[in-house]
């Protein structure tokens, strides 16, 4: 069965229209997550809600704990992880208050946990294309069906953060690696996803054009602020939209993300850490024996 699980950035902090709504707390071997969990029925399907930086916007793109955000997702049940999330634009076409379903991104961050894996039970998954082109599809459509201008596909540059770009920055991603959007919070929670075996895709929603646009000078908050309003609203429709596009029945994913791990790890059985182990068991469960 289907569990979509929406992970909400700057400005989306809760989702409209659930049927017996309920913020559960949901423990975590990898810590505290960012907030509780909404869970719900929407439109016949389970749903639960993350709000990325918690309720109030508590936590900093480094100090959110991706792993364990993640996790609580996987041990709800979660199948399908739809990221939203406030991001500048490198392309005059891409305007404030359009949409661009993300399929590649560059990692520039530094200061986070990237793995579920390590020391005791290594694994290497492949991120070569990080995002599930089936239910990027279907936020497609379903932010279409809203009237929202989507963009389909395009690479999101992950900084560190929290500043915004220098001039010399923006230029540079734009003109020289060629990415089309920048964010701070997709790394490593697109790689987390994929070692978790969760479907995944990323919806930026576009506040701004960075500090690379010669008629709009430097990222302004107060302008950031007011286009995330309108773009909250628009990612609690395209929300609404989801469960008819994605359907209760699931089958196998086409694209072999709900099997990444599958000939992922390298630590031979007798040679893994018990207490590694034991953490993994909601994420590689599966292929560990939990």
């Amino acid at each position: 069965m289907t569990m979509i699980g929406v992970i909400g950035g700057s400005g989306v902090y809760d989702i409209d229209g659930l049927e017996n709504p309920a913020w559960k707390t949901v423990a975590s071997p990898w810590g505290e997550p960012s907030d509780q969990v909404l869970t719900g029925v929407l439109n016949g399907l389970e749903m639960a809600f993350l709000p990325r930086h918690g309720r109030g916007h508590m936590q900093t793109p480094s100090s959110i704990n991706y792993r364990a955000n993640i996790d609580v997702l996987k041990r709800l049940g979660v199948t399908d992880v739809i990221s939203v999330s406030a991001c500048g634009s490198f392309r005059e076409e891409m305007a404030p208050g359009d949409f661009v379903i993300v399929d590649q991104f560059i990692d520039r961050t530094f200061a986070r946990e990237k793995s579920f894996f390590g020391p005791g039970c290594v694994a290497h998954v492949s991120v070569a294309h990080p995002t599930c082109p089936r239910i990027g599809a279907a936020c497609r459509d379903a932010a279409l069906a809203h009237g929202v201008t989507v963009h389909d596909g395009g690479t999101y540059l992950a900084m560190e953060g929290p500043q915004f770009s220098t001039l010399a920055e923006s230029k540079l991603y734009r003109e020289v690696w060629g990415c089309d959007v920048i964010g701070m919070t997709n790394m490593p929670e697109a790689k987390l996803a994929r070692e978790a075996e969760l479907c995944y895709a990323s919806v930026a929603m576009i506040t701004d054009y960075d500090s690379w646009h010669p008629d709009h000078g430097e990222v302004d908050v107060t302008q950031i602020i007011q286009t995330l309003l309108g773009n909250a609203d628009k990612a609690r429709n395209m929300a609404k939209s989801l469960p008819d596009m994605l359907g209760a029945d699931r089958a196998p994913c086409p694209h072999g993300c709900d099997r990444a791990l599958e000939y992922a790890i390298l630590t031979q059985p007798d040679a893994r850490n018990p207490g590694m182990v034991a953490k993994l068991d909601a994420v590689a469960g599966r292929v560990l024996g939990g």
